[in-house]
């Protein structure tokens, strides 16, 4: 086993990977940026290095910086989290380079799946569901145009080394297109120094189903659950649950499969996440993307399954096996996270602030993975992310009690937050009764 970590994050992540390590006897090494000086993560770690100042360019992205951290505390390894540099592939091979222990994918399959027009190609190829759209990137707009003419309207633009929901726009006609192609390149080259556009096929009602997968150290891929994660605002997500209740015993079993033939087909190892597009009307799902990192809703997968997955990635990066059987891989119960952010509850536009209140709520089935706490500062530098609310229940129905009750008990004071609108939608008929889509928060606006 991996002794010493450094965790290349902040936030809730890090304290996330720390709560592990320790329980491993891992020693857990913090970077942080001199904003984050006094956050509990920094306070929680066994040793802590400032890499920089506030702008994440200068600190959380800076690798030399980080590299040197490592080399300074004795560090073993590195876990990238998620963000900044998780699906970085030149800081996976650098990191490598430099004789550690990079606890992620291999940076050739960080790299085949980083490009999502390269990403669909090779799914195809592998015999993975993919969207009706281009095969190459769509070099100008009368590109697009014809690509959109052959796919039919309405079309996704989307940013083709994008992530996260960002760079990615609906064109319901050919005017339409040439407004969204424009922005969309130039969001994506400023946003990830790379222009290239794709176009798919946009489902009007659609949901969000994504698969966590383990590239095991032997070389195996194993697919364990699906996610909901339909419950959006501007493609990125709020609440997700687990299992799926779109989601019966045929289709799972597709949906295994095909993110077991997704892993396969770049030679995947450690965690990563196969997103899908599922058709409600037809029953048919689409890959959308592969995130080569732990997601951010990795708990509810954790919970129904009764395993630590920051352990498996330790485990994998060791050249060790899992701590469960893999033939024996069950699921149990229903698992619900919450995203609660420091932004407006109507308009989920950030609000960043002092922490005055932080009172976590707890008992049965419940845990709090948070970044913040009493007297921190959520600062415009970083994501709005301030904790994840997970429950648990042994169904559905239980788990949205429990997820009443537990939003109810979180009390934040000073920052924005969008606790009042979780409470709206735990009310809300359409997500009460399981057959919502991503539409659904844009519906309760």
């Amino acid at each position: 086993m991996i002794e010493s970590l450094l965790i290349a994050n902040r936030g809730e992540i890090a304290r996330r990977i720390i709560r592990t390590a320790r329980r491993l006897g891992v020693r857990a090494i913090a970077v942080h940026s001199e904003a984050d000086a006094g956050m509990p993560f920094v306070l929680e770690a066994d040793e802590a290095v400032c890499v920089g100042p506030a702008n994440p360019a200068q600190s959380y992205r800076n690798t030399d910086a980080i590299l040197a951290a490592a080399k300074q505390t004795g560090a073993q390894a590195i876990h990238p989290g998620y963000g900044f540099l998780s699906e970085n592939a030149d800081f996976a091979r650098t990191v490598e380079a430099n004789g550690l222990v990079w606890v992620g994918p291999s940076a050739d399959a960080i790299s085949a799946m980083g490009d999502k027009i390269n990403a669909r190609n090779l799914m195809a190829a592998a015999g993975v569901p993919v969207a009706p759209g281009s095969q190459d990137p769509a070099a100008s707009v009368e590109e697009a145009i014809g690509a959109a003419a052959a796919i039919g309207y309405p079309v996704m633009v989307k940013a083709a080394a994008g992530g996260g929901g960002m760079g990615m726009a609906v064109a319901n006609d050919e005017a339409g297109l040439r407004t969204e192609f424009d922005k969309v390149r130039a969001f994506a080259e400023r946003m990830f120094g790379d222009g290239s556009v794709l176009i798919e096929r946009f489902f009007p009602r659609v949901r969000h189903v994504e698969v966590q997968i383990l590239g095991l150290a032997d070389g195996r891929v194993i697919a364990l659950s699906e996610r909901e994660c339909s419950v959006q605002r501007r493609n990125q997500k709020l609440l997700e649950e687990a299992p799926s209740p779109a989601v019966g015993p045929e289709l799972r079993q597709r949906f295994l499969a095909a993110a077991v033939q997704a892993g396969e087909a770049v030679k995947y190892r450690n965690a990563g996440t196969v997103e899908c597009l599922l058709d409600p009307a037809s029953g048919e799902f689409f890959f959308l993307e592969m995130n080569t990192r732990l997601q951010v809703e990795h708990p509810i997968t954790e919970l129904i399954h009764g395993i630590d997955l920051v352990e498996q990635q330790l485990r994998i990066a060791s050249g060790e096996a899992p701590t469960f059987d893999v033939d024996e891989l069950t699921t149990r119960g229903h698992a619900i996270e919450l995203r609660v952010n420091a932004e407006d509850p109507k308009r989920f536009l950030p609000g960043p602030g002092k922490v005055a209140t932080w009172v976590e709520p707890s008992g049965e089935g419940i845990r709090v993975d948070s970044g913040y706490g009493p007297d921190t500062t959520v600062t415009p530098f970083y994501d709005s992310l301030m904790a994840k609310l997970i429950v648990v229940g042994a169904d559905r129905p239980e788990a949205i009690a429990r997820a009443r009750a537990a939003v109810a008990g979180f009390e934040i004071a000073g920052p924005k937050n969008n606790l009042p609108f979780f409470a709206e939608l735990l009310e809300n008929e359409e997500f009460l009764s399981g057959d919502y889509d991503t539409g659904i928060v844009a519906r309760m606006r």
